[in-house]
C-alpha cells in the first residue's frame, strides 16, 4: 500500500502542477500566450478544450491495452513505462510553450495520453491486494494519494509559474519562473518516479493471465463488452456521466476563477491545494469510516446527487462574495471523495475473477471517453468571459448519473 500510495502521489503531483498553468495559455495579454492575439476568449477556450481532450482520447485508446498488458506481464513494468512516457510528454509540452509551437503541444499531450495508464494499473494493483472487507478502504487510501497530489501539485504549479511573487514574505520567486517551469519540474519528478517504481515497487500480481488477444481497437471492444455485461453496465454508465460532468468542472474552473473572480495563477494553485487537502481527508478518514457502515453501492446512491448540488452551489456564488468559493469546498470534496472511491471499489468488486486489471482498464477508458466530448464542448457552450454554463451542464450530467444508478443498479453481483 505504501509503494502504491507513493507512486500515485508523485504521479498526481505532476498532473496537479498543470492546473494553474492552463489558463495562462489563453489569457489575453499574457507573455505566455501561445495563441494568436487576434483570437477571442471563446476561441482560445475552444483551443484549450481541444488541447485537453487529446490526452483522455489517447488514454481511452491505450488504457485497456495497458491494463491487459499488466495482467500478462505484471503491474511494475507497465507502470514504469507509462510514467516514463508522461515525463517525456511534459518535457515536450514545455518546449512547445517556449517555442509557441501549438502542434507540439498537441503531440506532447498525445504522447502522455498513449502512455497514461498509470492510475488504471495502480487501481489493478490495489485490487490484487484487497479483500471485499478492505477494498473500499484501500481505494480510499489511493484517493488520499490523489488528493495529496492535488494539495502539493496546484500549489507548486501556481508558485512555479509566477515570477517575483512573495512567498509568505520570506522570499520572492525567481524572475525566470514562467509557464514552462512547472512542466519541466513535472518531467523531472515523473522521471524520478519511474526510477523509484523500477527499484522499489514490489510486483503485486502473483498469477499472470494470458487470455484474449490484444488489438489496437481493444478499447472500443472492451467498452462495448463492459456495457453489455450485467455486472458492469450500470456502474459504467453512472461513471461515464459522473466523469463527463466532473470534466466540465475541472476543464473550465481554473479559467472561471481567473475571469470571474480575478484569481492569479498563484491564488488558483492555493485554491486547488485546499480542495486537495479536503479530498485527501475525505478519502483517508471519511471513506473508511463510511465503508464500515454502508457498502459502496449505497454510498453512491446519495453521493452522486450531492456532487451535482455542489456544482450548482459554485454557480450561485456571486462575484462580490468570492469567499463563498472556499465555504463550498468541504461539502464539494465530501461528496466527490465518496463518489470517486466507492465507484472504483464497485467496479473492482463487480469484475469477473482474474479480470480486475481488464475491468479497471475498461473503467479508465470510460472515464477518458467521458472526458473527450466534455473538454471539447466547454468552449462551445461558454458564451462569455464570466459565464457559468459549464457548471450547470456539469451538475446536470452528474445528476443524470445519480438517477441512472439509483433506478437501474441491482447489487446481486457484489
Amino acid at each position: 500500500m505504501l509503494a502504491i500510495f507513493t507512486t500515485v502521489f508523485i504521479d498526481l503531483l505532476g498532473f496537479g502542477i498543470l492546473i494553474p498553468v492552463f489558463p495562462l495559455l489563453i489569457s489575453a495579454g499574457s507573455p505566455f500566450r501561445v495563441t494568436p492575439e487576434s483570437w477571442s476568449f471563446t476561441q482560445g477556450l475552444i483551443m484549450l478544450g481541444w488541447l485537453q481532450a487529446v490526452y483522455p482520447f489517447c488514454t481511452f485508446i491505450a488504457s485497456p491495452i495497458l491494463g491487459q498488458l499488466s495482467d500478462r506481464h505484471g503491474r511494475r513494468p507497465v507502470l514504469a513505462l507509462s510514467i516514463f512516457g508522461t515525463s517525456i510528454g511534459y518535457a515536450l509540452f514545455a518546449i512547445g510553450i517556449s517555442t509557441a509551437n501549438l502542434p507540439l503541444l498537441f503531440a506532447a499531450r498525445a504522447l502522455d495520453g498513449f502512455t497514461g495508464g498509470n492510475l488504471a494499473v495502480a487501481n489493478a494493483a490495489i485490487g490484487d491486494i484487497s479483500t471485499n472487507e478492505n477494498r473500499a478502504r484501500n481505494f480510499g487510501f489511493l484517493g488520499a494519494a490523489f488528493g495529496l497530489g492535488f494539495i502539493v501539485g496546484p500549489y507548486l504549479g501556481g508558485k512555479l509559474s509566477s515570477p517575483d511573487v512573495s512567498f509568505y514574505g520570506l522570499f520572492d520567486t525567481p524572475g525566470w519562473f514562467g509557464a514552462t517551469t512547472p512542466f519541466w519540474f513535472a518531467a523531472i519528478v515523473s522521471l524520478l518516479n519511474c526510477g523509484a517504481v523500477l527499484t522499489t515497487f514490489p510486483e503485486t500480481l502473483k498469477q499472470k493471465f494470458h487470455a484474449g488477444k490484444i488489438s489496437a481497437t481493444q478499447s472500443i471492444s472492451n467498452v462495448i463488452s463492459g456495457f453489455r455485461s450485467e455486472r458492469l453496465r450500470v456502474v459504467l454508465l453512472a461513471g461515464f456521466l459522473f466523469n463527463a460532468g466532473f470534466t466540465f468542472f475541472t476543464t473550465f474552473f481554473g479559467v472561471y476563477l481567473r475571469n470571474r473572480f480575478d484569481f492569479s495563477p498563484s491564488k488558483t494553485g492555493d485554491y486547488f491545494a485546499i480542495v486537495g487537502l479536503f479530498i485527501a481527508f475525505t478519502q483517508a478518514v471519511v471513506v473508511g469510516r463510511v465503508s464500515k457502515k454502508l457498502p459502496d453501492f449505497k454510498v453512491l446512491r446519495f453521493s452522486l446527487f450531492g456532487n451535482a448540488a455542489m456544482m450548482l452551489l459554485y454557480f450561485a456564488v456571486p462575484t462580490t462574495f468570492s469567499f463563498g468559493l472556499y465555504l463550498a469546498i468541504p461539502f464539494f470534496t465530501l461528496f466527490n471523495g465518496l463518489t470517486m472511491a466507492n465507484m472504483t471499489s464497485l467496479v473492482s468488486r463487480s469484475a469477473e475473477p482474474g479480470q480486475q486489471g481488464q475491468a479497471m482498464g475498461i473503467y479508465s477508458s470510460v472515464q477518458s471517453l467521458a472526458s473527450v466530448p466534455a473538454s471539447i464542448l466547454v468552449g462551445y457552450i461558454t458564451t462569455g468571459v464570466t459565464s457559468s454554463q459549464p457548471l450547470i451542464v456539469a451538475s446536470v450530467c452528474i445528476a443524470l448519473g445519480g438517477a441512472s444508478f439509483l433506478f437501474l443498479f441491482r447489487p446481486k453481483y457484489v
